[in-house]
């Protein structure tokens, strides 16, 4: 087990196992508020979004840098401030009972859930170039908002993509966690953990294998997959030590273990 600075400490997961993907899945508008309440409504406990800056360096939610599949329009997200894009419609795309869904701040977003005791992985999800000022802007927003938390198995959860938003990130919210989020399990996995500081990796479901899995897990870190739909391949993933699942059918997944 690992000791000194970059120590990660060998205790279970302290986070819900079953995570509704971008806040919704499958049954909700993604990425909004709209998406949050489905989620409370059938009794999740966790959720995971994404997070990126608009022109006015507000953090809102959104999974694409671009307008025209959940929001209409054309052109950068980037574009346009946060009122703007909060007048936008975030949930026609889904359903026309959505229809007028704003996006979201995240800032209200995380109010609403610490409301309603759930928690959250929050990904940080840079445009291009944008890496430090989207991990210094979240980064500082969120440690702002749960400086009141002393428990750490409610603070939220940071992951994203990019070492550079997470290293910010880390620098301006150092009492929030980290993930490191990966596609395929690279090579060096544990000296990239190692660097950020990180408490758990997350990667593709359809690119772990057991044998990776329990070296992970072997060396004190936590581990999520994503986007898992079936789920027999949750209750596989389980018996090989995985902590948590990241799923668009959380009314199907992992039912038995909120």
């Amino acid at each position: 087990m690992k000791t000194g600075a970059n120590a990660v400490p060998a205790t279970r997961w302290p986070y819900p196992r079953i995570l509704a993907h971008r806040g919704g899945g499958a049954l909700a508008p993604e990425n909004t508020l709209a998406g949050m309440r489905e989620a409370h409504a059938r009794g999740i406990r966790g959720v995971e979004f994404d997070v990126m800056l608009a022109a006015d360096d507000v953090p809102i939610l959104m999974h694409d840098t671009q307008l025209g599949r959940t929001v209409p329009g054309v052109g950068d997200v980037g574009a346009f401030d946060s009122e703007e894009l909060a007048r936008m419609d975030a949930g026609a795309w889904f359903d026309p009972r959505f229809q007028g869904e704003p996006v979201p701040r995240l800032e209200d977003v995380v109010q609403w859930l610490r409301r309603h005791e759930i928690w959250m992985n929050i990904e940080i999800k840079p445009m291009p170039g944008h890496d430090v000022d989207t991990g210094q802007a979240v980064g500082q927003m969120v440690q702002d908002l749960f400086a009141d938390t002393a428990d750490p198995g409610r603070l939220p959860l940071f992951s994203s993509f990019s070492a550079k938003a997470l290293a910010v990130a880390r620098e301006v919210a150092p009492g929030i966690p980290r993930g490191l989020l990966v596609e395929s399990v690279p090579p060096d996995w544990e000296a990239r953990l190692a660097a950020l500081e990180c408490v758990s990796l997350h990667c593709r479901h359809d690119r772990l294998d057991a044998g990776v899995a329990h070296r992970i897990k072997a060396a004190g870190y936590g581990l999520m997959c994503y986007t898992v739909n079936d789920p027999a391949r949750g209750r596989e993933l389980f018996s090989w030590g995985v902590d948590a699942l990241c799923t668009d059918r959380y009314d199907l997944v992992g039912a038995d273990l909120r």
